[in-house]
């Protein structure tokens, strides 16, 4: 078994599900994927079914139905944590996180805790999105850092690496995201325990094909999110304890 997973959620995703795992193999042939499906009506699961039956790299978790990409994300590092893995990362399937970086936050992660792709990291390298759907997303990093207190470029991004130890060491059935703040969530969570967490630049490109999953609802959530985290630090924007990473656990000094 490889020792590094790169979940990818997956609904109504038939026209890319294919090409995003030969990217993915093609720059990172040492990786296996694991497509959580949501009973994709377009039959994405099926299609996946039949990768996974030609190759053993491809692993395939369907569930009932569409319930968030938390839920989703939740499912999948549950079922990695079953197996042992010791990267689990997180990808979109429609492209809009490059498979060529999958190498980079790989390496990244051998030094840290969790990696973040960052789009904004020394400049913005972003394609294709209109004007308002970036400042949308440079104004809610800018929001979750005045709130929260997290010094990172791109705390709502999703192409991210996480060390088996710190998945271990976060109370996943405690995470309360359902959509997109899910990613603010998780990193919170490994900040606040004191995780080494490490940016990495990297390109995003609006998706190739398919329809965005983001809605109002979705947007609403994370705008309420980041307070509930603050509230639940207590009103603390500071790590909660120093962390000792090395021997791949994470050990908690006394709170600050």
């Amino acid at each position: 078994m490889n020792d590094t997973l790169i979940i990818i959620p997956t609904y109504n995703e038939r026209e890319n599900i294919r090409a995003i795992a030969t990217a993915v193999f093609a720059s990172s042939p040492d990786v296996d994927i694991l497509f959580v499906d949501d009973n994709s009506p377009d039959g994405t699961g099926a299609i996946a079914d039949e990768m996974a039956a030609t190759d053993g790299r491809v692993k395939v978790l369907h569930r009932a139905e569409k319930n968030g990409l938390g839920r989703a994300y939740i499912a999948g590092f549950k079922w990695a944590l079953e197996r042992q893995y010791e990267f689990i990362c997180e990808m979109d399937a429609d492209f809009s996180h490059n498979p060529a970086d999958v190498p980079k936050l790989r390496a990244a992660a051998k030094e840290a805790g969790l990696v973040l792709g960052s789009r904004y990291l020394n400049g913005i390298r972003v394609i294709n999105w209109p004007l308002r759907r970036l400042f949308l997303s440079r104004g809610a990093g800018v929001y979750v850092k005045l709130v929260t207190g997290m010094p990172f470029t791109d705390p709502t991004g999703g192409f991210k690496c996480f060390r088996r130890c710190v998945l271990e060491a976060i109370p996943l059935d405690k995470i309360e995201s359902s959509g997109y703040s899910f990613q603010v969530e998780m990193t919170h969570m490994a900040w606040r325990i004191g995780c080494r967490i490490v940016e990495v630049p990297i390109v995003f490109e609006e998706r190739r094909s398919g329809a965005s999953k983001m809605s109002k609802n979705i947007i609403f959530e994370a705008l309420l999110m980041v307070w509930k985290l603050y509230f639940r630090a207590r009103l603390s924007r500071a790590p909660a304890c120093h962390v000792q990473f090395g021997s791949g656990r994470f050990k908690c000094d006394q709170p600050r």
